[in-house]
């Protein structure tokens, strides 16, 4: 069986990579990834963790470190000569990386399409040639994407395949009391993100808690975090009496959502998984303020939380820029927390806008295999 390629440079590719990975059987994969790539059998020649890992003043680092990524996968291909190329988001590392392997005869598979229905859809005509095929996450994003020449296949999100433990399960694992609401606490998967969003959630939680007899919260710690910011983060968490939890690089978050009544989170596949699980996702959005009037140059939709998009409308709160701050982060979780049972429904329908696909890893393996030799599966 001839050799796969693998990118991921994100914690939530990274799972859905490792997912692929083992719908396949195992192939001889190498490539960039994280720990859960690595866990399924993936030979890292880049370790995603080396960038993601770094703190806040150290964009100088990380860029050099992703520019040596991007060397070491690029030699790594020409040496190895992968037949077929799994590349899972991480668009500006995968959109230069692309149009390389299709040249030299490699086949690209892209799991999670660009969003170009946010911003920057003058993608689309760059990327088409370099793709040969390209399984989308959203249900709208098929039509989008044909319109326009690619073969592109709605496969469904991989949020849908977490291993969830049940709620009362969930609450053992996470030593939460089953009486009392419990609050999701996610600030993100990168230093930056939660250095920025988890001292205002925190200060948010807590106002809320002082009025309230019965509320309990965790702080779900992602695994790509570096050493100093997890002890930041447990230091910070231990001043303030809240609890934290290791997510584990395979199962991610999800797997303990359900234990929750309302999830505090960075923007992002946390939204939706939260969602999904039923506790009711608050999303929190910060950037700098260059990135942040670039971003209202470009962006071409109302809505930055991923559940918001599918639905079409502001179901769940978004907190942006300004926004993330105690005051307002306490009055909408104490808004939702009044109004949960309304907006557990607007979980349902976001789970509804999500069928129509089935077991997403496994179609995305389907779609592989035939490239990589009679050896390889979707199991």
């Amino acid at each position: 069986m001839s050799d796969l390629l693998v990118v991921s440079g994100e914690a939530s590719g990274d799972r859905a990579a490792a997912a692929v990975i083992e719908q396949l059987g195992h192939p001889r994969a190498f490539g960039l990834g994280g720990g859960a790539s690595q866990t399924a059998g993936v030979d890292l020649v880049g370790d995603m963790r080396e960038w993601t890992a770094l703190g806040v003043g150290e964009a100088a680092t990380r860029g050099g470190r992703i520019w040596r990524a991007w060397r070491a996968v690029w030699r790594a291909a020409q040496r190895r000569r992968p037949r077929a190329a799994l590349l899972v988001n991480y668009t500006e590392f995968n959109t230069r990386l692309a149009p390389r392997l299709h040249a030299r005869g490699v086949r690209v598979l892209w799991y999670g399409a660009p969003q170009v229905w946010a911003w920057r859809a003058g993608r689309v005509a760059s990327l088409r040639p370099a793709i040969d095929r390209l399984a989308v996450m959203l249900p709208f994003e098929e039509d989008l994407w044909r319109r326009d020449g690619v073969d592109a296949h709605y496969v469904g999100h991989p949020a849908v395949e977490v291993s969830a433990l049940d709620r009362a399960s969930a609450r053992e694992a996470l030593g939460l009391t089953s009486l009392a609401a419990a609050i999701a606490v996610m600030p993100g998967s990168r230093p930056h993100e939660v250095r920025s969003l988890l001292a205002p959630m925190l200060t948010g939680y807590e106002r809320v808690r002082s009025d309230r007899a019965s509320l309990d919260a965790r702080v779900l710690v992602a695994s790509s975090l570096d050493p100093a910011t997890r002890a930041w983060v447990r230091d910070l968490c231990a001043a303030r009496h809240v609890g934290t939890f290791d997510v584990d690089p395979r199962e991610g978050a999800g797997s303990v959502l359900r234990a929750f009544d309302v999830a505090l989170c960075a923007s992002g596949t946390a939204c939706l998984e939260a969602a999904l699980a039923r506790a009711v996702p608050i999303a929190a959005y910060r950037v700098g303020l260059v990135t942040e009037l670039t971003a209202r140059a470009l962006l071409r939709t109302p809505h930055v939380a991923l559940p918001n998009v599918l639905l079409g409308r502001r179901a769940f709160p978004e907190l942006l820029q300004r926004d993330v701050s105690p005051t307002p982060i306490a009055l909408t979780l104490a808004d939702v927390l009044d109004r949960r049972a309304a907006l557990v429904a607007e979980c349902d329908a976001v789970e509804t806008s999500l069928l129509g696909a089935d077991r997403p890893a496994w179609q995305v393996a389907r779609m592989l295999a035939p490239w990589l030799g009679s050896s390889a599966r979707a199991a």
